[in-house]
């Protein structure tokens, strides 16, 4: 492997070099200070003002980009950029702090950023950023509210049009809410009159899911209504047959593509075609594919390599990937060329050669992910420091995001180094990235700390959740109650599952059968009392009985403790059959 990386010319690899423009300076001035003093307002706002940086346009584009993922960052410096006298944040600017936003779920800042632009911008909204809140909405399974967007636009003086209806379908469809797509198509048609591109949103969502008969119904709907197949629905259809395992399917509407004026297989066609045979481990059909697109004159695209480069990874050879990935040409090599290879080296703890590989191709921080997850991995954590601070000071990147701070807290977590897991856990939080999919790793940092008695900490990393306004809901107060209990600590327990009520969320019946198992332990009533009326008047307002609600919770508390037994069962058995591990 190693020899591979020495021999790939080095023009395959772009390198991590910028040139210096007007703008570096100032933009990492700005983002050190940012980074130093998000937490404190008051110091924050005089470093700025004494930073020397001039505001000047193209500047606050430039910052947010710095700030990359850093939702909380990038939000704090636009409102103090929006009041310096004369400023006047471009829209541009402000679409790009949208987008950052939502993409990491602060749906309130978001939403303020919105209303604060309809008092006093309106005529900068425009629907392109009612579709960028849609799409993260689709994203985060919150289809109500990304169906309501539509309803809420005309509201900021932006009523509704064509292309936003079909943004809406599209991003309901890509993200698993095909069904509730099909029926908002539907009960729209006589306000949005179906066009081709609708009809496309909602095949991809069919064939996305698997769904090839509905898909095939739909085309047939589509075909009714007047709207003739274009190499963008060919291209969908055959996608979704090849995803399925029906190859011969696949490669039979790429012979009718062929035949078709206007709808001549493209790089598209092809790479869907090699993605599926890949996905069946016929990798070496997939190179006879992309030998066939170039013999028809089609030219390979980064997209085509990484489906192919993914392949030969997923067979068990990154060799080969390698040396694919350096005869590319002049298609330049992206992440999804590069994490296949990656993720490979890493399965097989080849960290010299992760090393070699990321350091040669472009700056991305995901590539560095792989590889300080990899290093986190083999306890090697001023290694993955030493990465970590790589990509915090390139003036060319956009700076750590949540996977590179989770490999870190990760890493220290295997190494029982809680205050350091601690301190990269919470500077995730404090710059607005830390979001929902990440409960796992809140679940095992709040229970390990408990568990070594540090109730203290662990009560002020819950209150930094709050205050970075992360989407507390029940699943996430569920961890911290049981983590609490689960501790010995019951009243504590009990006082945060009253906050959780305060907050309108009602419990999870089980844990509200485990904290009255443990109160009457304590011979506690007045506390169970209390519990128990605010779940009762809970319940009743959800048109819960109270009765099968209790009834529900023992019955899982029962399953789950036989689940833990029949588990420590099966282990105690395997060290019977197999005797104790050797040191």
């Amino acid at each position: 492997m190693r020899d591979l990386l020495r021999r790939a010319p080095s023009r395959y690899f772009s390198g991590r070099s910028q040139p210096p423009d007007e703008f570096a300076a100032d933009v990492e001035r700005i983002y050190r200070i940012l980074r130093k003093f998000h937490t404190r307002p008051a110091k924050l706002e005089l470093a700025l003002a004494e930073s020397g940086a001039r505001l000047r346009p193209g500047l606050l584009d430039r910052v947010l980009r710095r700030c990359g993922d850093a939702g909380a960052l990038a939000f704090r410096f636009y409102t103090w950029a929006a009041r310096q006298p004369g400023a006047e944040p471009p829209t541009d600017a402000r679409k790009s702090l949208l987008r950052v936003l939502a993409k990491t779920r602060q749906f309130g800042p978001a939403w303020a950023l919105l209303d604060d632009l309809r008092r006093h911008h309106p005529s900068v909204i425009s629907p392109d950023m009612f579709v960028i809140l849609m799409r993260r909405f689709a994203k985060a399974r919150m289809v109500a509210k990304a169906v309501d967007l539509l309803d809420e636009m005309p509201r900021f003086g932006c009523p509704p049009d064509a292309h936003a209806f079909t943004c809406l379908l599209d991003a309901l469809s890509k993200t698993g809410a095909v069904k509730d797509a099909a029926a908002l198509f539907q009960s729209m048609k006589a306000r949005f009159p179906p066009d081709l591109k609708q009809y496309t949103c909602l095949l991809h969502g069919w064939c996305r899911a698997g769904r090839l008969e509905e898909a095939r119904e739909l085309l047939a709907d589509m075909r009714r209504a007047g709207l003739a197949p274009d190499r963008v629905v060919y291209n969908v259809l055959l996608a979704g047959h090849a995803a399925a395992g029906r190859i011969e399917d696949a490669r039979q509407l790429l012979r009718e593509m062929e035949t078709r004026e206007g709808c001549e297989p493209n790089a598209v066609s092809y790479t869907a075609l090699m993605q599926g045979l890949c996905g069946l481990g016929r990798v070496e059909e997939a190179a006879r594919v992309m030998a066939e697109m170039r013999r028809r004159g089609c030219a390979a695209d980064a997209v085509a390599y990484a489906a192919l480069i993914g392949g030969f990874c997923k067979a068990g050879n990154p060799g080969k990937a390698l040396e694919l990935l350096g005869s590319m040409g002049g298609v330049a090599p992206d992440r999804a060329c590069y994490l296949p290879i990656l993720a490979a080296l890493e399965k097989e703890e080849r960290l010299e050669e992760s090393l070699e590989l990321v350091r040669a191709g472009p700056p991305d921080p995901a590539c560095f992910a792989a590889v300080i997850r990899l290093a986190c991995k083999l306890g090697d954590m001023d290694r993955a420091k030493e990465l970590w601070q790589e990509v915090e000071d390139d003036p060319a990147g956009p700076g750590p995001g949540s996977d590179e701070f989770l490999a870190m807290v990760h890493g220290f977590l295997t190494q029982d180094a809680l205050g350091e897991a601690c301190g990269y856990f919470k500077e995730m939080v404090s710059r607005g990235l830390f979001r929902a999919p990440q409960y796992g790793t809140l679940k095992e940092l709040l229970n390990k700390l408990v568990r070594a008695g540090k109730v203290e900490p662990a009560k002020e990393l819950w209150a930094d959740l709050a205050r970075g306004g992360c989407e507390l809901n029940v699943a996430a107060w569920t961890i911290w109650v049981q983590a609490l209990f689960a501790g010995g600590h019951v009243k504590e327990a009990c006082a945060q599952c009253l906050d959780m009520m305060e907050a309108g969320l009602m419990p999870q019946p089980d844990t509200f059968a485990r904290l009255m198992k443990g109160l009457k332990k304590l011979y506690n009533r007045q506390i169970a009392a209390e519990i128990t009326d605010k779940v009762r008047a809970m319940a009743a307002e959800r048109n819960v009985t109270f009765k099968a609600y209790k009834r529900r919770g023992v019955r899982d508390l029962k399953e789950k403790a036989k689940a833990l037994a029949d588990g420590g069962r099966e282990r105690r058995g395997r060290r019977r059959r197999w005797g104790p591990a050797s040191k």
